[in-house]
């Protein structure tokens, strides 16, 4: 019986014009048991009617805004035919049930409970004729039941909705803390590991070309020793691309790396920033490079121009491409003073350094100081294609 009054139930729960519907149905059993019963019945048989119908429609008023009222008149409906007539339709008893089960379940679970109580004190203070008090105790005992089955559905719906509410926020919490640690292990893989592994690349290449009397096999390993190196750099730069997008860093950190294609602009900001003539001069058939080598090539120029405008604040300067069939040799030139005597660099900072690293990171050469008939020259010789360990 408790299934069906659930069914029922979540019938009632559905769209308004269900809920009309299932009062109707009801309404129309409530009164043809009432018709039926009419010789039974002491009192005039349109009373009987109209109770019929209120035991009944009201249960079609339940997602309205009157739903409480509904509910009290249709108990209050219920409660004076069972003390009238000492017995409650069919269609009324199933309409009481599921209005009860509906308030346990979606309103008042203290309203529902008191509307269970004058159906015990029916049942009490009933008089025992013919067993007609059994009506009474069976209703209020149906209700109770509906009641407490309501009340437990929907405690346990709030359980389970409060625990898939923390284990949501357990979940995002863990989220949060996991990103957090990587973009942690980015930042010190890229501020520890990263540099110690350049380091390695720059000494074993400074290694194999400035000791003299080297064996070729020994020029060779240091050769392998760089080469590793720089494939596991280029292996932590992809896991430190991985780690940061799945630690949320904002795309603006993920730009495309500046190439040769950038250089006018470069040379344009040059010449705004000092208003001295910067030129750019491409010799040779131009060729795609390797993207390492386009970007050390960017680099080197943009440090050649800081440095000129440092040191050698309005001087012209000359920024030369020669593209050879295996090589790339990038030349800028100014007509500055140069450095002092006795010095190859007129730089304190650290851009020659990091010229020199990221040359030696694509296998090439690097040369600076004064350039022939004054100024200072800084020129490198890249290859087209970076070493296949870098890649």
């Amino acid at each position: 019986m408790s299934e069906e009054i659930k069914r029922v139930a979540n019938c009632i729960a559905g769209s308004p014009d269900r809920q009309a519907g299932t009062g109707a149905v009801l309404a129309l059993l409530a009164c043809g048991e009432t018709a039926l019963r009419g010789g039974s019945i002491d009192t005039d048989l349109s009373f009987a009617m109209t109770l019929a119908i209120s035991t009944t429609t009201p249960a079609g008023l339940l997602r309205m805004p009157l739903a409480p009222a509904a509910t009290i008149g249709l108990t209050a409906a219920g409660v004076v035919s069972l003390v009238n007539f000492h017995v409650l339709t069919v269609g009324g008893l199933v309409a009481q049930l599921m209005v009860l089960h509906w308030m346990a379940t979606r309103g008042s679970r203290r309203l529902a409970v008191l509307l269970v109580l004058p159906y015990v004190l029916a049942a009490l203070a009933g008089p025992q004729i013919n067993g007609i008090r059994v009506y009474g105790v069976v209703t209020a005992v149906l209700a109770a039941a509906t009641v407490a089955n309501g009340i437990g559905r929907r405690a346990r719906a709030e359980e389970v909705a409060r625990d898939a509410t923390e284990r949501a926020m357990a979940d995002t919490l863990h989220e949060h803390v996991a990103r957090g640690e990587r973009a942690r292990i980015a930042r010190e893989l890229h501020d520890v590991v990263a540099h110690h592994i350049s380091m390695i690349s720059v000494q074993a290449e400074t290694a194999r070309l400035t000791t003299p009397g080297m064996s070729e096999a020994g020029a060779r390993r240091l050769l392998d020793i760089g080469d590793t190196a720089r494939a596991a750099l280029t292996e932590m730069r992809r896991l430190l691309g991985v780690l940061r997008e799945d630690a949320g860093t904002p795309p603006v950190t993920r730009r495309p790396q500046p190439g040769l294609t950038q250089l006018n602009e470069l040379l344009d900001e040059a010449r705004e920033a000092t208003g001295a003539a910067t030129r750019l001069i491409v010799s040779g058939p131009v060729v795609t490079l390797d993207p390492g080598v386009e970007l050390t090539s960017y680099r080197i120029v943009q440090e050649a121009l800081t440095n000129a405008r440092r040191h050698a604040p309005g001087a012209a300067v000359d920024v030369e491409l020669r593209y050879h069939p295996e090589v790339l040799e990038v030349r800028i030139r100014d007509n500055g003073p140069g450095p002092g005597p006795g010095t190859e660099s007129r730089s304190s900072g650290h851009g020659l350094l990091g010229m020199r690293e990221r040359v030696a990171a694509v296998g090439g050469e690097l040369r600076v100081g004064p350039a022939p008939g004054g100024g200072f020259l800084v020129e490198a010789r890249l290859p087209l294609a970076a070493p296949e360990a870098a890649r």
